[in-house]
């Protein structure tokens, strides 16, 4: 288990030494303390970033502590950085330096390996689109599959049931792209419609799309 230090933009003091306003705090049985009164004043913080940095860092440190602050729109904590012994930080950046160029190197392959494994899958993704809808320019499918298949997105392409091709989910990268490009859907967000108003009103057009494509040309 780690231990947890708190970043706040309350007017928090220490329970024990009433120093504060604290910018980093533990808590302990319910009550704020500040960082040396909990023993870990002697640490350096070390923001998020570097993954590399950071996990040699942990390593060589005989005591750590993970920084969090409350994402208030979200209601999480999220992670910021670490608390580390000064040593282990100098030793970690030390082995980073030493290594760079191997990592970046390695950066570099994976980055080719993801990027030739995107191309295959969205033109996995196109040609299950033909599948379902032969009528379909072809074209438009590789705009669709290339659309719904960013990685990082978010978008249907990169869910579990779109990585797998499930005739459900490239349905709906279709239907989404149609909707969009196809109908005065994004128009009527514009004007105030509300989204669910603005689908009703287009389903039958959207359909009549979807049903030529559904026949081969």
């Amino acid at each position: 288990m780690s231990l947890v230090v708190f970043e706040s933009l309350k007017q928090i003091h220490c329970a024990e030494c009433r120093g504060g306003p604290l910018r980093r705090l533990v808590r302990e049985a319910g009550v704020p303390r500040c960082l040396d009164c909990a023993d870990l004043g002697h640490l350096v913080y070390l923001p998020r970033g570097d993954a590399a940095l950071t996990r040699r860092a942990r390593e060589a440190s005989s005591l750590s502590a993970v920084v969090v602050r409350r994402h208030r729109r979200r209601h999480r904590y999220e992670r910021q950085g670490l608390l580390v012994e000064d040593a282990a930080l100098a030793h970690a950046e030390r082995a980073c330096l030493a290594d760079a160029e191997a990592r970046a190197r390695r950066r570099e392959r994976d980055r080719a390996r993801r990027a030739a494994e995107d191309v295959r899958f969205t033109a996995a993704f196109a040609a299950e689109i033909l599948r379902l809808f032969p009528g379909c320019p072809p074209e438009r499918a590789q705009a669709i599959a290339a659309h719904a298949s960013v990685r990082g997105s978010g978008r249907v392409g990169r869910t579990a049931a779109g990585r797998a091709l499930d005739e459900q989910a490239v349905s709906v990268a279709v239907r989404a792209a149609v909707r969009h490009t196809d109908t005065e859907y994004d128009a009527l967000l514009m004007s105030g419609v509300p989204r669910f108003t603005a689908r009703a009103r287009l389903a039958p057009l959207i359909d009549a799309v979807l049903d030529g494509w559904r026949t081969a040309a």
